[in-house]
């Protein structure tokens, strides 16, 4: 029998980290996002969907300006493109708690094979009955692949926004009755 597992987002959150002038990380998330997986009874290395999306007018970096030039054609074309979207499709276990999961990636209407890393912090039941289980993910994408391109150059040659885009993730679902 199928087990649904929602997002418990007040115990969740999604951000990413890019390097900034090549000398610092900038470090963003997003406010809005949801993760739903089917599985049969707890057994999260069968599950039959892994869905994450995250709402791209959701993006906040700590700056206004920087948020709103992100959320612009230059980068995620929010107004165009309002999810990111992340469809699991094999769950390769590579340890008693980790594994990879593959995937398709879809941002900014490109879709990419993505693997991220998976670590079961565990499951348990919380003091009001409900079950829960606990996920920390960790990735790393080309935002250039995703048609994320835009870049400018300093004065001394460096690049203002690096193509690497480190992904981490700590995931909480609870299982439905």
């Amino acid at each position: 029998m199928a087990t649904i597992w929602k997002l418990d987002p007040a115990h969740s959150e999604v951000q990413f980290k890019v390097k900034h002038l090549m000398i610092t990380t900038v470090t963003g998330h997003f406010t809005t996002f949801d993760v739903e997986v089917t599985t049969e009874g707890d057994d999260f290395s069968q599950a039959s969907s892994i869905v994450f999306t995250a709402d791209v007018d959701s993006i906040s970096t700590n700056n206004e300006q920087r948020d709103t030039h992100l959320k612009s054609a230059d980068f995620f074309d929010a107004a165009t493109h309002r999810q990111i979207r992340f469809a699991g499709k094999q769950f390769e276990k590579t340890g008693e708690d980790t594994a990879n999961l593959h995937g398709d990636l879809t941002i900014r209407g490109v879709t990419k094979p993505v693997t991220v890393k998976v670590e079961l912090g565990g499951i348990v039941v919380d003091p009001y009955g409900q079950t829960k289980a606990g996920f920390t993910v960790e990735g790393k994408i080309s935002r250039k692949e995703f048609g994320l391109t835009w870049n400018a150059v300093t004065e001394a040659g460096s690049v203002v926004v690096s193509d690497d885009i480190k992904l981490l993730a700590e995931i909480q679902l609870v299982k439905q009755a």
